[in-house]
């Protein structure tokens, strides 16, 4: 499996997606504030933040006892770059040419 592959396994499930959400708003949590926020165990948790550091997507330090989790947003960068942006980029120019032809029109 090549990295892209790793990257999309990882956020097909809500629950990492959700796990995702959490650091982007606190980034790093501890597994059992990770938790407080999941209705499910403590065990399934770990699971879903493994596959999640396995994609890269998150990253793990240690301070002290404690292992803090860090949301990685470089691989979701790299989709976006190679598979949104190029399909973005024309509806973006299209409105711009709108944009321009619309005010263009009230100059006259």
């Amino acid at each position: 499996m090549d990295k892209m592959d790793h990257i999309f396994k990882a956020l097909a499930d809500s629950s990492r997606r959700e796990l995702l959400d959490q650091l982007f708003e606190k980034n790093g949590q501890t597994l059992n504030e990770l938790c407080e926020h999941l209705n499910m165990t403590r065990q399934s948790v770990s699971k879903h933040l493994l596959i999640l550091e396995e994609a890269n997507l998150i990253v793990v330090e240690w301070k002290g006892r404690h292992k803090l989790h860090y949301l990685n947003s470089a691989p979701i960068g790299e989709i976006y770059g190679r598979w949104v942006k190029k399909f973005d980029q024309p509806r973006m120019s299209a409105l711009q040419k709108l944009k321009n032809s619309l005010e263009e029109d009230t100059d006259e």
